[in-house]
């Protein structure tokens, strides 16, 4: 019992009926009916007249309220009447996001909007919003009690809390359970589809992407992301940003090699009046900026190594120091990094910290280059063709088969970027209303100028090109790769070797 039940009036019969809730969940074999005792028994033993489970969809993304009780009652309201998410409730995302238990005893006083509560003649007093705690240690959802009195929640939130962590255990083991093998198999090895990040693109790659993407979104993990130049770092980044618990906050980006060093420093962390000549005043640095929101450093393989130790203070206390200033203060900020660079290689020369590189890389990303992304291409250049006469103002372009047949077989070493500028400069030479091939620079050399190569030279170079792609895919892993490619290790060894793939070939 000790410490968890000392500030309650009756904490013996308060514990009895804490376990016997518990048995009783434990017994129930239908999912509907765990749901609705465990609203239910949560309402007796806070004494609340109001209970919410709200819980995160498939994708991770976005909480949906699954059932409320109030005065004792299952409610079933309206789906129409409900939001289709909770992104603006920044009570319930702050809980959610950071994994905070939050408790009010005068909300009548507070300046919270509590617009997920139903409005009732005696307004609310009391709330109490706890995380739930599911597999592999993700927030799967929230449990909400609410009173029109004013009562002192806390003594009961941390068994609440686990109550509610052992009912939703309790549920997703049912539905595994319940579920057939078939279907079990096909919903495991789904993949969710980009568009619910705002991402372009069907490609096996960019599910990938979006699936390590929706495992990350609400935990407080570092996330660096890897890829060629141009395969569109930011724009993930900014995804992670828009569809996390942060979204109301800053989303700010600083390209580390865009910045001498001794003005990258006064930037990322702020300075006092009289630090340097020319500070006349103080300023805020960035960090200080995106407090409560995202920080993006770009090129992260580019800043210095004076930088990188402040940096790592940075992650690990959550403090920063201007320039001039002897105190320190806390910030809350979450660090995306992105590089373009072998940063184990860099490790090796010593121009990285080994410390700071395993900080970042808590969660990586490795993003797709374009050539690894089948089908995307044309996806992607008629968005950028729909954006592009948006901003024109002008009617929307038709695209020749010929002009898509020719994207499709440029392998854009500039990955989305270059795809980018392509298509913005066809559309502005369009003038008929259709895209055609003359619209577009791209130097494909037809065959007869790629000199002479008979017929073993090309099964070779196309042999070599797809061991380097499946070898990047899997961060350099072999045995990932002779696993993916159907091959013994030994003969993806023999072939490596035979082709002249080396480390630097797919280390980008």
């Amino acid at each position: 019992m000790g410490a968890m039940f000392k500030t309650l009036s009756q904490p013996l019969d308060y514990a009895e009926a804490l376990l016997a809730q518990f048995f009783n969940l434990s017994r129930l074999t239908d999912g509907a009916v765990l749901v609705g005792q465990f609203i239910q028994g949560v309402a007796r033993l806070s004494g609340c007249e109001l209970v919410q489970l709200y819980v995160l969809d498939a994708t991770g993304t976005r909480l949906e309220m699954n059932t409320e009780c109030l005065e004792g009652q299952l409610q079933f309201r309206d789906p129409q009447s409900l939001p289709s998410d909770y992104h603006a409730e920044q009570l319930l995302q702050f809980s959610l996001g950071q994994n905070r238990v939050v408790c009010l005893g005068a909300l009548g006083d507070s300046v919270h909007e509590t617009r997920f509560l139903p409005t009732r003649a005696t307004p609310w007093q009391s709330l109490l919003c706890m995380p739930l705690v599911g597999p592999q240690d993700r927030v799967g959802g929230l449990l909400l009690c609410a009173s029109d009195q004013h009562l002192d929640l806390h003594g009961v939130a941390e068994s609440l809390r686990q109550l509610g962590v052992f009912a939703l255990g309790q549920m997703h083991l049912l539905q595994r359970l319940q579920r057939p093998v078939a279907e079990s198999v096909s919903v495991t090895s789904s993949l969710p589809s980009g568009i619910s990040y705002g991402l372009i693109g069907k490609s096996v790659a960019m599910r990938k992407t979006c699936s390590l993407l929706s495992k990350v979104l609400h935990s407080p993990y570092t996330v660096l992301l890897r890829g060629e130049t141009g395969t569109g770092k930011e724009v993930v980044a900014r995804a992670l940003h828009d569809h996390g618990p942060r979204r109301s906050k800053a989303f700010i980006v600083q390209n580390c090699a865009a910045v001498p060093e001794n003005l990258l420093e006064s930037e990322l962390f702020g300075y006092r009046k009289g630090a340097f000549t020319g500070a006349d005043r103080d300023r805020a640095g960035l960090f200080d900026a995106a407090n409560g929101g995202t920080l993006l450093l770009d090129e992260i393989g580019d800043m210095p190594l004076s930088l990188q130790a402040k940096l790592l203070r940075v992650l690990q206390e959550g403090e920063i120091r201007p320039l001039g200033s002897n105190d320190t203060h806390h910030v809350d900020v979450r660090i995306v990094a992105a590089t373009h660079r072998d940063l184990k290689q860099l490790m090796e020369e010593g121009k990285f910290r080994e410390d700071l590189y395993y900080r970042l890389a808590q969660f990586p990303i490795q993003l797709p280059a374009l050539r690894q992304r089948d089908g995307d291409i044309i996806e992607l250049a008629r968005h950028f063709a729909g954006k592009a006469c948006a901003l024109l103002q002008r009617d929307p372009v038709r695209w020749s088969d010929a002009a898509l047949d020719h994207l499709a077989a440029y392998g854009f070493p500039g990955n989305v970027r270059e795809l980018k500028s392509v298509v913005e400069r066809a559309v502005l030479l369009c003038e008929n209303g259709e895209l055609l091939i003359e619209h577009f620079a791209l130097h494909i050399d037809p065959p007869s100028e790629r000199g002479r190569i008979n017929l073993r030279e090309r099964m070779e170079q196309i042999e070599r090109g797809l061991l380097i792609d499946c070898l990047r895919e899997h961060s350099g892993n072999k045995t990932r790769a002779a696993r993916e490619l159907g091959l013994p290790l030994r003969t993806l060894i023999y072939r490596l070797a035979r082709l002249n793939v080396q480390r630097s070939d797919f280390n980008d």
